[in-house]
């Protein structure tokens, strides 16, 4: 049971320093996250899309104190926005935000985080492209589904994110599952209390089949965030009882995990989208990787003895 133990970490400025001192750490942290600036992206956008993927990007940073660093985040993600509309790729990349970058923790966070979404979710729509709003702790989820329903008044095509193993997602998901939205379902990677999450991986896997099944049995697209080859079988064969196309829902991985898997299923006319994290702000999302997935761990802590 490391994974509680790593995210514990992740929240720890002592864990932090020690983490980012160490002379490795930047070469493991860029198989996650290969880049620092829109520039330095855009290579790997330019190749993935060559190889027939398509992306969703992510500008990492959720520590956010100030009205300053929100509104710092939301001109990020226009600039971001501004290089796509260049490569003329709005069409293969979208965008994954997550709210507390906007200034959701905040005072008066919920209508500060709306002010600074808008403008992204609508300069993404006048490229050609959407964005989907990532889900955080248990806490948040109330304040971006409401978000997300006030943004799909003016952009149907946004779409959120939610996690298998919080008891209330079957819930979520029935609700969700309608025409025109669009739904990621991923495991969860926050750590919950036993009174809102399953705690045990059998239970978490259940529960993602079951919230799978709904969405693909409903009107809406599912979106399947897993790197597990087991569950993305049960996806194909879901989809196949349902009567779903091949473009009627899609694969999402991360960058730097299972590459090859990633090219393989876009060969067989799958839709495969490449979740890739860029941004200087990079602990959060870096150790969360490492929590979710022990193979993470064990090649940070390889390279860290082969390397330190």
């Amino acid at each position: 049971m490391l994974g509680p133990v790593i995210l514990a970490a992740s929240r720890s400025d002592r864990m932090r320093r020690l983490i980012s001192a160490a002379p490795v750490t930047k070469q493991v942290v860029d198989r996650f996250i290969p880049g620092e600036t829109v520039t330095d992206i855009v290579p790997i956008v330019e190749d993935l899309t060559a190889k027939g993927l398509e992306l969703t990007m992510d500008v990492v940073g959720e520590d956010i104190t100030t009205p300053e660093q929100a509104a710092a985040a939301r001109d990020a993600y226009l600039e971001l926005i501004g290089r796509l509309k260049e490569l003329e790729l709005g069409a293969r990349v979208e965008m994954s935000v997550k709210l507390s970058m906007f200034g959701q923790a905040l005072e008066g966070g919920h209508e500060l985080a709306l002010a600074n979404v808008r403008p992204v979710v609508e300069a993404a729509a006048a490229i050609g492209t959407t964005v989907t709003l990532d889900a955080e702790d248990h806490t948040t989820l109330d304040s971006m589904f409401a978000i997300h329903e006030e943004l799909r008044k003016d952009f149907p095509q946004t779409g959120c994110v939610i996690q298998a193993y919080l008891f209330r997602t079957e819930a979520d998901a029935r609700r969700l599952a309608a025409a025109g939205s669009r739904v990621r379902l991923v495991k969860g990677a926050y750590k919950e209390p036993a009174e809102v999450a399953y705690q045990q991986k059998h239970e978490i896997d259940k529960a993602y089949v079951r919230i799978l099944r709904t969405l693909m049995e409903g009107e809406g697209y599912p979106m399947i965030g897993s790197h597990d080859p087991r569950l993305i079988s049960i996806a194909q064969e879901l989809a196949h009882q349902a009567g779903r196309k091949l473009d009627e829902y899609e694969f999402q991985m991360l960058y730097g995990i299972r590459g090859d898997e990633h090219l393989r299923l876009a060969a067989e006319g799958h839709r495969m989208r490449v979740y890739t994290a860029y941004g200087t702000d990079w602990y959060g999302y870096f150790m969360r990787r490492l929590a979710e997935k022990p193979a993470n761990l064990r090649f940070f802590l390889r390279s860290m003895v082969s390397k330190g």
